[in-house]
């Protein structure tokens, strides 16, 4: 039995040039699952993205994802994409294994919280303001950065986008970047984009703070949920994260292809 992709919608392009199209997954013509593949920005480069991958029950344990996603890959190379990012859900361990077993690796964990009522926080440490970035500041922030600038087409004030800096006795020693992203899930969510603490800083409660600060600011707004993203292999601020309540989301994970 062939197991192929059929396109169920026509291929749309966003204003920014990305691409996605949603395709079925066949074998020998009749549908069994389904796939979307797109594209989008990321770092100032275009990577594909394969994303809600399934099989119907009925047909799992035939290798049939296995050659879906080989598939979609083929479409991204017609597309010009020579790295591909998935992002699989925590609760997904089967779908995790395929991923490794096809060659993606690790590249972040999405981690998540709800927020309740706020909570008793400790001020920041002494001496340390939290405060708006001022616009006089903010050109020179986003030009230290090049792949900052690329996340800010539309200027740094779009997309509800919010940049805060803590300061002890007028010298920088932090920031946070906060603002809104689409979530694999489809959800729009309050988003940590940057958090930073100055090496000579870390440890003493700072990172703690501006985190406790951004909870604040999405509940003064409304909201009830925070996301971020976080590197695996930065076992600090994973474990600041936890001991603040968030928990895993979803793994992404990147492949070159050749």
């Amino acid at each position: 039995m062939t197991t192929t992709l059929r396109p169920s919608g026509p291929l749309q392009q966003a204003d920014d040039g990305t691409l996605s199209r949603s395709y079925e997954v066949c074998v020998n013509s009749r549908p069994v699952g389904t796939v979307r593949i797109g594209t989008l920005r990321a770092r100032g480069r275009i990577l594909g993205t394969i994303g809600d991958l399934r099989v119907d029950e009925a047909d799992r344990g035939r290798g049939r994802g296995t050659v879906a996603a080989l598939a979609a890959e083929e479409v991204l190379r017609g597309w010009r994409c020579d790295r591909i990012r998935i992002s699989v859900p925590a609760d997904a361990p089967a779908a995790l294994r395929l991923a490794t077993a096809l060659g993606y690796t690790g590249s972040g964990h999405v981690l998540v919280k709800d927020l309740g009522p706020a909570d008793p926080a400790p001020p920041p440490p002494a001496g340390v303001e939290i405060r708006p970035l001022a616009a006089a500041e903010t050109a020179s922030w986003i030009a230290a950065d090049p792949d900052r600038a690329a996340l800010f087409p539309d200027g740094p004030a779009a997309g509800g986008t919010r940049l805060h800096v803590a300061v002890r006795d007028g010298v920088r020693v932090g920031h946070l970047w906060t603002g809104r992203r689409d979530l694999p899930t489809g959800e729009r969510t309050p988003y940590v984009w940057e958090v930073a603490v100055a090496e000579g800083e870390r440890r003493k409660g700072c990172g703690r703070a501006l985190m406790r600060f951004a909870e604040d600011l999405v509940r003064a707004g409304g909201g009830d949920r925070l996301a971020l993203r976080v590197d695996p292999a930065n076992t600090a601020a994973r474990a600041l994260y936890a001991s603040l309540g968030y928990r895993l989301l979803s793994t992404e994970c990147e492949k070159t292809l050749y």
